[in-house]
């Protein structure tokens, strides 16, 4: 689509200091933010021109916890399924996430890595995507969360660490694996520790190798405990997290990616055929996993804004981000610092600091242009007029 010079008539929203500032211009200059000013400078190329028509405009959205090829209900998932598909079904995922708003995301297993042929794709313009930090597979042990989702699958030291090796050569990002169950089928625990303090040692060696961290699936505490004492940086759902466990997380510098919307969507699971045991187990948790988080910002725990379902999937009327955001709020956090799980927090993590997540000179230029300010209302986040990303408009 067009290119995109200059975005005039703003109101800019600093998603790091809260600043809201009206009747501004964004220079865009190579898919980057040059320069944030009060109006185009005489003697300026003026091409490339659009007018916000005072509109807030904020940065894309980073969605941290996402499964573009993900099947429901999940039993139905076929490892053996032509990749064609795969890549089908993922790649109209990809451009919701784009329509609403979501230029960034993390994909935390896909089947067939189809996440990294979605970013091939769109680096040679084949696709309008997000832009993808991809996992490739997850790993899982034979009996594990994972089994049956097309999971590498691993039992041991050395067999973790060839297969994370196996996703990093194939050009990971970061590696993910489960060190809890989960809620997906029935009479599975939340709690149950899957993972060995050797197989823990073996994925993080890989990461490390490679520059890279590794993600975890988790739902308790004393998992996220040994997985934090052998180098684990990130941790998913967290649905029973203890005090203690909270402070030990602040203070080894790890993020914990909430998902409290998975908890939270009845109608969303019904309407997408899930069986009534995993509809069940979901509702029993929610409070739990709500207070949990709570725990969690109390601590200071840096949160990722993340959703386990597809990221743009209506959720009550709005896409599941803002639906995420929303919940955040609602476990302790202001609107601006729920914000922030989906833009300056995440950018930081995977070390995209300064170049994502912000507008401002030097970060790419992925802009959302919305009706209203968040701040009132995080429900603005759902009316997206126009999506820009590296300097061109998408949507």
């Amino acid at each position: 689509m067009s290119a995109v010079s200059w975005v005039t008539n703003a109101t800019v929203l600093d998603v790091a200091t809260g600043e809201v500032r009206s009747g501004r211009t964004i220079e865009i200059v190579d898919g980057a933010v040059a320069d944030v000013r009060g109006s185009i400078p005489a003697g300026r190329d003026a091409r490339g021109v659009v007018d916000a028509g005072g509109r807030v405009v904020v940065p894309g959205l980073i969605s941290c916890h996402t499964h573009l090829s993900i099947v429901f209900p999940m039993s139905d998932t076929d490892p053996d399924e032509h990749p064609a598909a795969t890549a089908l079904r993922a790649a109209g995922r990809a451009r919701a996430a784009l329509a609403a708003g979501i230029t960034t995301l993390r994909c935390v297993h896909e089947q067939h890595r189809v996440d990294l042929w979605l970013r091939h794709a769109r680096e040679k313009g084949w696709l309008d995507s997000p832009r993808i930090f991809g996992a490739g597979r997850a790993i899982t042990t034979p009996d594990g969360h994972g089994a049956g989702a097309a999971c590498a699958v691993a039992k041991g030291e050395e067999a973790f660490y060839e297969a994370a090796c196996e996703e990093l050569a194939a050009g990971a990002d970061h590696v993910k694996i489960f060190i809890n169950g989960g809620l997906a089928r029935e009479g599975e625990d939340p709690s149950h520790s899957e993972m060995t303090d050797g197989e823990l040692a073996g994925t993080v060696r890989a990461a490390d190798e490679h520059g890279a961290y590794v993600v975890a699936h988790s739902g308790a505490s004393a998992a996220i405990r040994q997985a934090l004492a052998r180098g684990v940086r990130c941790f998913e759902h967290a649905y029973e997290l203890d005090a203690d466990t909270a402070e030990l997380l602040v203070r080894q510098g790890a993020y914990v990616t909430p998902t409290l919307v998975v908890t939270r969507c009845e109608p969303w699971m019904r309407a997408n055929g899930f069986e009534e045991a995993t509809i069940a187990n979901a509702a029993a948790a929610a409070e739990g996993h709500l207070e949990s988080i709570r725990r969690a910002i109390s601590a200071g725990v840096p949160l990722l804004a993340g959703t386990d379902l597809p990221p743009a999937d209506d959720v009550g009327g709005l896409p599941a981000t803002v639906v995420e955001l929303q919940l955040l709020e609602q476990a302790g956090l202001t609107r601006l610092e729920s914000l922030r799980c989906a833009t300056v927090t995440p950018a930081r993590l995977m070390g995209a600091a300064g170049r994502l997540g912000e507008i401002r000179p030097g970060c790419r230029a992925d802009l959302v242009v919305l009706d209203d300010n968040p701040l009132d209302d995080l429900a603005a986040l759902g009316g997206v007029r126009l999506v820009v990303q590296d300097g061109r408009v998408v949507a």
